[in-house]
């Protein structure tokens, strides 16, 4: 495991946007949920995106709901708990949902990079300045798929051997932050909430990214 460290060199390449995983990471882990009143942000969670957004970077949220594919959830239900999410922690510029359940074989359910990919575009930024942040090791390697950074904040529910394989490791969402304004990790506006599925077949629109 390579613990993350605070990066104090200048010449840093800066991070322009953040993202975050939504269940465990922002808001405690309630499995398919469908109910906004049940959602509640983690410790620290409102602190490290206050930072960020006064830093100017750019927030947003990808979120594997595969409750929708299994028939547990609508999208409905999931626009609804993301509403009260950025009702309770926002506003944050991007929402980025993947409906699709482990065996669809779609390109956008981490560890897939798709919606790191789409978020990206989304907030005009390229993946090189680009950090996700999540509880699991699906979330960093879909960072790391998409050429992004990728920082795991494990939770109980993180398996030893994801922790293990994270390039960076920080013990809570404020550690991670405090690295992320020092520049990206060294070594190896809700604009929309569609699902990502959508994506690969409409654009950002014209005149979005300048």
């Amino acid at each position: 495991m390579r613990t993350l460290g605070i990066n104090t060199s200048s010449s840093a390449r800066p991070v322009k946007a953040v993202l975050f995983d939504r269940d465990g990471t922002l808001v405690e882990d309630v499995p398919y949920n469908g109910d906004p009143g049940l959602v509640r942000p983690v410790d620290g969670a409102r602190e490290a995106l206050a930072r960020l957004r006064e830093a100017g970077i750019a927030t947003g949220v990808v979120t594997n709901q595969s409750g929708v594919a299994r028939g547990l959830l609508t999208e409905a239900d999931v626009r609804r708990v993301n509403h009260r999410v950025d009702e309770l922690l926002g506003p944050f510029d991007v929402f980025a949902v993947c409906p699709h359940g482990p065996e669809d074989g779609c390109r956008c359910r981490k560890p897939q990079p798709g919606m790191v990919l789409w978020a990206a575009g989304r907030l005009c930024t390229h993946p090189a300045d680009l950090v996700v942040i999540g509880d699991i090791g699906a979330d960093v390697e879909a960072a790391r798929r998409a050429g992004a950074h990728g920082i795991l904040v494990p939770t109980a529910q993180t398996r030893p051997e994801e922790t293990a394989a994270a390039d960076h490791v920080a013990p809570d969402l404020n550690t991670a932050v405090r690295a992320v304004l020092d520049g990206v990790p060294r070594g190896r506006v809700l604009v929309d909430e569609r699902p990502v599925r959508e994506a690969f077949t409409s654009g950002p629109g014209p005149g979005r990214c300048r």
